[in-house]
């Protein structure tokens, strides 16, 4: 029987042989790792540094980046495996105020492995004064768990003012790996230059990923090195709601291999993953016995796994949580975990743990339960071209029922049965089949799996006073958020965070105060806000009250109304479905002269929005729905997405106006 630890480590391997010290890097998943050794040559740094040119200092703008703050004139990375080292060297122009902020730069690192031995730098003033950096860099720490610590080197060059040129150069030595190259950066580049010197020998192959939106090719010379140069780099994208910069970012990524081409690869990536996964769960007769305890004979494949889902959610999960300590471990007995039984003994976990445990158990039952490893979305799109297992990040389960595919997540603490944490939904990785393992995708959802329901009972006063209580009613995606926020923060931080979020859903002049959650610890229920109001809203005018139609919407930001263009596509996460019952108690004497009420706004196949008014004695009800079935949107159809959210925002901003009726002044003498 293989190790869990084993299994769940080497599952995030791929099919490479480890090279020469990579081992050890991929061992603790850490990539690589520095320790500050800052060394100054302030007497050798005019000879160090590239001449600087009249053009370059009396720059104001950039033809090629209108409206930058800054821009960067040169950018060197060099990667060395022969003699061990890794160095940067930038140039940059600061255009405007903004741009200023480049002066500080901030290097994280894992103290312990690497050294850096040069860390040298200045400012060039328009006038060619310079400025050599002489202060010692800060050594921050930023945070710190059991057996990782993560620092960053902060040093700000000096004497930084608009027109300046900022240049610095570091580089550290010890461990180093096959780089991957961020060709484009926050602001335009105009010459970059990369550089890297493999240090191959034995069975392995050096190859890359190339994802860079130009012409530009890798050029290897007699001796393997490698080398690209390019010129007007775009900067980045950065746009709102976009998809992991992994998709978008110009970039070339190295690795090792010993197959010849991917197709072969990844063959050999999903074979052994599937060997190991598939040992590792197989049912053994503890995992039977234990089974046998939670579902009962005459279930139907939707109870047992139903069942079996709820027991394994109630382990404690270490993801959030934390996993204790080899002397917690040992002063409660308990063993290292190496089958997914110790997982179900010891009551606890990580999430991969208890998703692996969960496919063991519902094998036991009969169930037709496969696990699927995929990346996290959240994080990056999976890459055909970088033949790595490692980009994969998590487990979840697909089970069979009723004749289709039923996704399940019992490795994220909180998830309802039969729900996705969007991080694992249109996302790609390795799902076991019967014979082998095959590169699957995951379901994207739709929006009947994420509500949210704000249902408000006001009482409007005839100076515009507003008094009431509101409940946000949450399902799905938004309702499993707080819940997990409320696994790792105390009740006043969830509480704090929840009532900051809703602030801008609220009128001007209406104070919003959330009180508490209800079904907070309960997954399979409704999670409802309660939150009470006060304040003012609307104008007086003459013989009107002027009130906004849509309570919830009438300070909404709606997103891609501002931006005619794109150039990234649009990732919303999930889809959604929004509801909005609001009940308004006129004051005395007040009828209603109009209220919202509009044809529905419709964008076939994607997305609807609805408004209704009800008029009663002495109120009036406004409802409106938003349904959005889609997460991911193509660039391509961005046109069709401005016009629709260009209609919808037009239609929540209308208004509700009262009039107040004449006093009757009854007979006259």
């Amino acid at each position: 029987m293989i190790a869990a630890h084993q299994v769940l480590s080497e599952l995030d391997w791929d099919d490479r042989a480890p090279h020469p010290r990579r081992a050890l890097v991929f061992a603790d998943r850490v990539g690589f790792a520095l320790l500050l050794l800052a060394l100054f040559f302030p007497a050798s740094l005019r000879a160090q540094f590239q001449q600087t040119t009249d053009e370059e200092l009396k720059m104001t703008a950039d033809p090629k980046a209108p409206g930058a703050a800054a821009v960067y004139l040169y950018r060197e990375e060099i990667t060395n495996e022969i003699d061990r080292y890794h160095s940067f060297y930038v140039r940059i122009k600061v255009l405007t105020e903004k741009g200023k902020e480049l002066a500080t730069v901030n290097v994280p690192y894992i103290p312990g492995a690497d050294k850096i031995t040069k860390i040298e730098g200045r400012t060039i003033h328009a006038d060619g004064t310079i400025f050599p950096l002489t202060v010692k860099p800060d050594d921050l720490m930023d945070f710190k768990t059991k057996g990782v610590q993560v620092n960053s080197v902060v040093f700000t060059l000096p004497n930084v003012e608009v027109g300046s040129i900022l240049e610095y150069r570091y580089r550290y030595s010890g461990f180093t790996f096959a780089p991957t190259w961020w060709i484009q950066q926050p602001y335009f580049v105009h010459k970059a230059h990369y550089s890297y010197i493999p240090e191959l020998g034995g069975y392995l192959g050096l190859m890359y990923a190339n994802h860079i939106g130009s012409g530009e090719k890798v050029v290897k010379d007699k001796k393997n090195n490698l080398t690209l140069d390019m010129a007007d780099i775009p900067p980045q994208p950065n746009e709102d709601w976009m998809p992991p910069m992994n998709t978008l970012r110009w970039r070339i990524e190295f690795f090792y291999t010993r197959f010849e081409s991917g197709d072969k690869s990844w063959e050999n990536a999903e074979k052994n993953w599937s060997e190991r996964v598939r040992e590792f769960t197989n049912p053994s007769g503890h995992i039977k016995k234990i089974v046998a305890d939670i579902v009962a004979p005459g279930d139907t494949d939707e109870q047992k796994a139903a069942k079996i889902y709820a027991a394994v959610q109630k382990l404690e999960n270490t993801r959030f949580t934390r996993t204790k300590s080899e002397a917690e471990r040992k002063k409660e007995k308990l063993k290292e975990i190496n089958k997914v039984e110790d997982v179900w003994t010891q009551k606890r976990g990580t999430d991969d743990e208890i998703a692996l445990l969960y496919v063991a158990l519902a094998r036991a039952s009969g169930l037709n339960a496969m696990p699927m490893k995929v990346v996290d979305r959240s994080r990056a799109i999976f890459d055909y071209t970088l033949l790595s297992a490692d980009q994969l990040d998590d487990f979840i389960v697909v089970v069979q029922l009723g004749g289709k595919d039923v996704y399940l997540d019992p490795g994220q603490k909180m998830c309802p049965f039969g729900l996705l944490h969007w991080k694992h939904t249109i996302t790609s990785g390795f799902r076991l089949t019967e014979k082998n393992a095959t590169i699957a995708i995951t379901s994207p959802g739709t929006y009947n799996d994420s509500t949210v329901q704000r249902v408000a009972n006001l009482t409007i006063d005839d100076s515009d006073g507003v008094k009431g209580a509101v409940n946000f009613i949450m399902t799905g995606q938004d309702a499993l958020h707080w819940r997990q926020l409320a696994l790792k923060n105390d009740v006043e931080e969830v509480k704090k965070q929840f009532n900051e979020s809703i602030q801008d859903e609220f009128p001007e002049g209406v104070q919003a105060d959330f009180e508490h959650f209800l079904g907070l610890d309960d997954p399979g229920v409704k999670l409802i806000g309660i939150i009470k109001v006060s304040g003012n809203i609307g104008t007086v005018t003459g013989k009107h009250l002027i009130l906004p139609g849509l309570f919830f919407e009438s300070r909404s930001a709606h997103p891609f109304i501002a931006q005619d263009k794109r150039i990234t596509p649009v990732d919303l996460h999930f889809p959604r479905f929004e509801q909005d019952n609001v009940t308004l108690h006129l004051p005395p004497g007040y009828t209603v002269e109009s209220a919202p009420q509009t044809p529905d706004v419709i964008w076939p196949n994607h997305a609807l929005s609805r408004i209704r008014s009800t008029v009663k004695d002495n109120s009036v009800e406004v409802m409106r729905v938003f349904a959005r079935n889609f997460a991911l949107l193509d660039a391509k159809e961005y046109n069709d997405l401005h016009d629709f959210y260009l209609k919808v925002a037009a239609a929540d901003q209308q208004q509700l106006v009262l009039t107040r009726t004449p006093a009757n002044k009854g007979n006259q003498p």
